[in-house]
């Protein structure tokens, strides 16, 4: 069997295989006046890192990417990774058309990220070739190594996804789509027809809930929002999830992540309103989010304040 091109082997997939706590994505601070406020963000990486992040996806979505403009993208990133200081690696996005992507990606090498997590393109539905060529692009175009990010309309047939892995500069698939069929093909595909380790990332809202459901297909990897504005609970989960204590998981999945992810779907756009509440609720002023996305309403905030507490009433229990 042709078992293809090997694939990359980089520094940030090796930090990343078994990660010592959970992914952090954090939201982008924004002061009074709705500018970025760089010093409110640098404390909310800096607490996250200090806290046990494994690594910290800088202006991702639940970063509001898409609100950013380029300035401030990289003075994010260049903030988080002056943060970090080496302690763990910083991956920033990377989206829009081809072009953008590619300047996106080039401030984020310039601002010193260690890698980039690659959303999908504006607004078209593009046939797999075109996404293939997209994403080949996008990773020749810096030294950074990509993850690539299926959600939206960027969705992958097995066979791109061996394309993928076999590209140099390609190292890992992020799920956000939630098809485990789909996701089950693709694994099988890349380990039948592609040398070497490829990561898969679970990359659901509230990654956690589904989390036993694609551990069952061998994806163990997963982006923690809860992190944000929870840490001792996200870290009490990871520490379960991969230590094999599923009583613990369930209890905190029963407990605190289910009814999370239903007060979550009350509204759209929640997946990053509601964890930049969650912040706030814990003390620090990260400001609202940008348009288009809206704040969550007053009786939402409050039920999510109650649940926080019962969150954390469950690691005493």
């Amino acid at each position: 069997m042709d078992l293809g091109e090997p694939v990359t082997s980089a520094p940030l997939a090796a930090r990343l295989r078994i990660p010592s706590g959970p992914l952090f994505f954090p939201v982008t601070a924004y002061g009074p006046g709705g500018a970025v406020d760089l010093d409110v963000y640098r404390t909310h990486v800096r607490r996250g890192v200090d806290a046990g992040a494994a690594a910290v996806f800088a202006c991702c979505g639940t970063g509001e990417f898409h609100a950013l403009a380029p300035e401030e993208f990289q003075s994010c990133v260049r903030a988080a990774v002056d943060e970090t200081a080496g302690r763990v690696p910083v991956v920033a996005g990377a989206g829009y058309g081809t072009a953008l992507a590619v300047r996106y990606a080039k401030l984020a090498e310039e601002a010193g990220a260690d890698g980039l997590l690659a959303m999908p393109p504006y607004l078209v539905q593009a046939a797999q070739e075109g996404l293939l060529a997209h994403y080949r692009a996008l990773a020749a175009a810096t030294a950074l190594p990509l993850i690539v990010y299926q959600r939206d309309n960027a969705v992958f047939t097995p066979a791109t996804a061996v394309g993928l892995a076999r590209t140099e500069g390609i190292i890992g698939f992020k799920d956000g789509l939630g098809d485990l069929d789909l996701m089950q093909r693709i694994v099988s595909a890349v380990r039948s027809e592609v040398r070497g380790e490829f990561l898969y990332f679970n990359g659901l809202p509230t990654a956690e809930l589904t989390g036993p459901a694609y551990r069952g297909i061998g994806i163990t990897l997963y982006s923690s929002a809860v992190f944000c504005f929870a840490p001792e609970i996200a870290l009490a989960f990871h520490r379960a999830f991969t230590t094999g204590d599923d009583a613990t998981v369930e209890l905190l999945l029963d407990g605190f992540y289910r009814p999370f992810v239903e007060l979550r779907a009350q509204g759209r756009g929640y997946a990053v309103s509601l964890v930049k509440a969650g912040v706030r609720l814990r003390g620090l002023d990260v400001g609202e989010v940008r348009p288009p996305l809206h704040e969550p309403t007053e009786d939402h905030v409050k039920q999510l304040a109650q649940l926080i507490e019962r969150g954390y009433a469950l690691l005493e229990a």
